[in-house]
């Protein structure tokens, strides 16, 4: 198989070396300007008024960076950070630099998580420093082309579509060479957190801790591995494996969906008196090709159908509404197009399209082909007939098709960075059993490959789990390492989403949580 290549391992980079402090001086030593709000209002701004009241405002500042750390001297950066001050000065112990998913952020938000996250026990002893990565939100940003697309939104394309999607995605990479310029090779993994070591120093501070989420785990993992002395402590919240590329990864969603998809056939075969959808996992599995093909039985429903296959994937996810799904499939497959334009009227796809404008923001087509892609197409045409075989729910086909890195248009300035735990100092990674965006596999792998302790959460399909999802024993575990410095025994954590309290075939009555999970 023919990849596309990147060039010889160069190590760390400049900023991991003598010389490269030297040349980085001048960035060290910047003194931001801190205001109350963004210049401008600016992307942040968009969560804060959601967010819970903080004890201070946050503050905004622009810190400079160099595009290219290879060479200092040249064109310059403006990164958009955000601080909320500790509320406890005489505890303080430094500033906790905060990474949500990606790549690309959350159409650039990242200066908005120390408002996101103000409700926690972080703020007592840490300042909260948010930042947009380089290329999103309000900092310098890097655009791609909004190019036309001309294959249909259809979750099991058939061979016929396979070249017209490849040339949409060859069509994008060329829209993201026009507008991407000389920015876009230095938009990458190791540059964003070359970034965050100048902030830190920026910030004044010897070392920084970590919170970081999905892609952000991925980063946090990487500025270990280069500056693993200006670490403290680090939690990596729902994680990318540290060995996959970003194929592989995109791949991995297809499986954790059809996992998901499998536990809930289960749950309701053996509820088949309730149901009605089989007394099987394989027979439940009919019933919902069954209602799939019913769907399709109407012409021009392959959208509708489409959207059926996505909620599959987000309902099975979330485990409270395994009953509504079960409810869903028996409706569809007696009532076809009809039932199940009802039942998916409010079923969305995410991400959503960037439609508005001349461009969109270039950042996750840049880092991911920061990794080699295959260059023969029928590698894609392979994987993707599997997938519409084996992997539909979720939008499973969608995560083998061909993507940008098969026409990628630049050679990657440097190799990915070589993740180890030679000198990072353990930490502890946060993931769910049934994560479907990140699968559990890369969470148990980061946290062997760092050593760090892993926290599960047993029977769930939550995603990005500390701070948002409100669950108290895994908010207990993170504080109490990130503030006292209790690093646990790796441990299991219930869910704080339970199973549909539906009797399994033959009981009465409500049944327990224990039982929930057994049964």
């Amino acid at each position: 198989m023919t990849t596309r290549e990147t060039p010889p391992d160069t190590g760390p980079g400049p900023s991991a070396n003598a010389a490269g402090e030297n040349a980085l001086s001048a960035f060290h030593e910047q003194r931001p300007q801190w205001a109350p709000a963004p210049p401008g209002g600016g992307a942040a701004s968009a969560w804060l008024p959601a967010a819970a009241p903080t004890h201070a405002p946050v503050e905004h500042a622009v810190v400079e960076v160099p595009m290219d750390y290879s060479d200092p001297a040249g064109r310059r950066l403006s990164i958009a950070v955000s601080r909320l001050r500790a509320k406890d000065p005489a505890r303080r112990r430094g500033i906790l630099l905060l990474v949500n998913g990606g790549p690309g952020g959350y159409f650039g938000l990242g200066r908005g998580f120390p408002a996101a996250l103000a409700h926690t026990g972080l703020t007592e002893v840490y300042d909260l420093i948010g930042f947009d990565p380089r290329g999103t939100g309000d900092s310098t940003p890097l655009r791609g082309e909004i190019t036309p697309t001309a294959a249909p939104f259809d979750s099991r394309p058939p061979d016929s579509a396979f070249a017209v999607i490849s040339e949409d995605f060859r069509i994008r990479e060329e829209g993201n060479l026009r507008a991407g310029g000389e920015l876009r090779p230095h938009v990458s993994t190791p540059n964003t957190a070359r970034d965050m070591d100048v902030i830190r120093a920026v910030l004044g501070e010897d070392r920084l801790n970590y919170l970081g989420y999905t892609y952000g785990t991925y980063l946090g993992a990487v500025y270990g591995a280069l500056f693993p002395d200006r670490l403290d402590r680090s939690v990596l919240d729902s994680c990318v494996h540290p060995d996959w590329s970003w194929r592989e990864q995109a791949m991995a969603q297809g499986r954790a969906n059809r996992d998901n998809v499998e536990a809930w056939a289960a749950w309701a075969a053996r509820r088949d008196g309730h149901f009605g959808l089989g007394s099987s996992g394989e027979q439940v599995l009919a019933a919902v090709e069954a209602a799939a093909a019913a769907i399709t039985a109407t012409p021009g429903a392959v959208p509708l159908r489409s959207l059926f296959d996505g909620a599959m994937g987000n309902r099975s996810a979330d485990r409270s509404k395994w009953r509504e799904l079960a409810d869903l499939v028996a409706d569809v497959r007696t009532g076809g197009a009809e039932a199940a334009g009802k039942w998916l009227a409010n079923e969305k796809v995410w991400p959503p399209s960037e439609t508005e404008g001349e461009t969109r923001c270039g950042v996750l087509d840049a880092v991911t082909v920061e990794k080699d892609w295959p260059a023969d197409l029928e590698v894609y045409y392979e994987d993707m007939r599997r997938f519409r075989e084996h992997f539909p729910y979720g939008y499973g086909v969608m995560r083998a098709q061909t993507w940008v890195g098969a026409f990628r248009t630049f050679t990657p300035p440097e190799r990915p960075v070589e993740l180890s735990a030679r000198g990072y100092p353990a930490g502890l990674v946060v993931h769910a059993e049934g994560d479907p965006t990140d699968h559990y596999e890369g969470g148990a792998a980061m946290a062997a490959r760092l050593g760090h302790r892993l926290i599960t959460v047993a029977d769930s399909g939550q995603h990005e789990i500390y701070g948002f999802v409100r669950n108290p024993d895994v908010d207990r575990l993170v504080e109490g390492y990130l503030v006292d410095g209790v690093l646990p025994d790796d441990t299991s954590c219930p869910s704080t989403v339970s199973r549909p309290d539906v009797p399994a075939d033959g009981g009465t009555g409500s049944i327990s949580r224990e039982q929930r999970k057994e049964s």
